[in-house]
């Protein structure tokens, strides 16, 4: 049924948008799909009402992506699940060959906000991972799984990419007696003994634990962060009636990121399933707002959890916002089936 869908013309899309992802970078395409989601939302115009909180009257309308946001900011070109995951991929392969980036801390694999050397195998390696994330996302769609099939087609693309490189797959653990969510090592300026000729591809002169966000790792920050950025994305999403809408946002601040903001949050996963249950939760308008709360403040330890999992030992990209989002929408599937959400605004099949 899936495969019916999967024109000749999806598939180009697929490889190219991968090819796009590696030669801009994998961060700056992600936030031009944030910008064209926002131009998507605004273009399609809003089924929510403005104004004050208390006269709110959002229609539980259904939230698959149509228009500019499903067809080029989701779609097989700019989707994150494509450009972006074609992007990360072709950085694991340009970090195992070659030094890009002397400025980068951390091994050259993780350097996803900066373009890639315009090689034809790295362009390549971009586009034969956009179209296996195009093929997992539409798989995913086609059979109906409770989950969201772009974040899933995301992390399945990092899991392949660093086996299928030769990385390992969880990363490297100095001490075995050290918890794995430990992130003491950074803290303390740790590194994996003196620097030498393959700092990049190796780890002489590397941080033992690499933070995903230097600044933002904290587990009661980044808690109170997930909780802030739940309620704006409820209220956005009560005032407009678009689920979309705070995750493009989001997405396009990123950015800043690409343009050296490094001190940034990265916050559309906590966004997108804080907009979801703000429609989702058949009560008051307040009490939409604060489950939103309650979902940003979830997808932001998720995503913490993760960073400390997947990424911080680690010698390439895994991308612990979309972990995120993945287990959320599980999550939000779950509570559509149980009846505690309603399932018209919850973009995922029951379970």
């Amino acid at each position: 049924m899936v495969f019916s869908e999967l024109t000749v013309g999806v598939v180009l899309a697929g490889v190219a948008g991968g090819m796009i992802g590696a030669a801009i970078g994998a961060l700056p395409a992600l936030s031009l799909a944030g910008i064209t989601i926002v131009v998507g939302e605004a273009a399609g115009g809003f089924p929510g009402n403005s104004g004050s909180l208390g006269v709110f009257e959002v229609a539980a309308a259904p939230l698959e992506s149509t228009g500019i946001t499903g067809a080029v900011g989701l779609g097989p070109v700019f989707g994150p699940h494509v450009a972006f995951a074609g992007g990360v991929a072709a950085a694991a392969y340009a970090g195992r060959k070659e030094t890009f980036d002397t400025s980068f801390r951390y091994h050259q694999a993780k350097q996803i906000a900066k373009p890639l050397p315009s090689t034809p195998p790295v362009l390549l390696v971009g586009g034969a991972f956009g179209l296996f994330s195009v093929l997992v996302a539409r798989v995913a769609a086609g059979l109906e799984l409770p989950l969201d099939p772009i974040a899933l087609a995301v992390v399945l693309s990092a899991l392949v990419h660093r086996l299928a490189l030769g990385y390992p797959l969880l990363g490297r653990l100095r001490d075995l007696d050290r918890s794995v969510l430990d992130m003491s090592p950074f803290e303390d300026s740790q590194y994996w003994g003196d620097a030498d000729n393959e700092t990049a591809q190796g780890t002489g002169g590397r941080h033992v634990v690499e933070p995903w966000l230097p600044d933002h790792y904290e587990w009661q920050n980044v808690a109170v962060l997930g909780v802030a950025v739940g309620i704006g994305a409820g209220y956005i999403a009560l005032a407009t009636g678009s689920v979309f809408l705070a995750f493009g946002i989001t997405l396009a601040s990123l950015l800043f990121l690409s343009l050296g903001a490094f001190s940034l949050p990265v916050t559309h996963h906590m966004a997108l399933p804080a907009s979801i249950a703000a429609l989702a939760v058949d009560a008051e308008p307040v009490v939409g707002l604060v489950v939103a709360g309650v979902f940003g403040l979830l997808a932001a330890l998720i995503g913490e959890l993760a960073q400390r999992v997947l990424y911080a030992h680690a010698d390439t990209h895994f991308d612990p916002a979309f972990v995120s989002i993945l287990v959320t929408s599980l999550l939000l599937a779950a509570l559509v089936t149980g009846g505690v959400f309603e399932a018209g605004p919850v973009p995922y099949p029951g379970l």
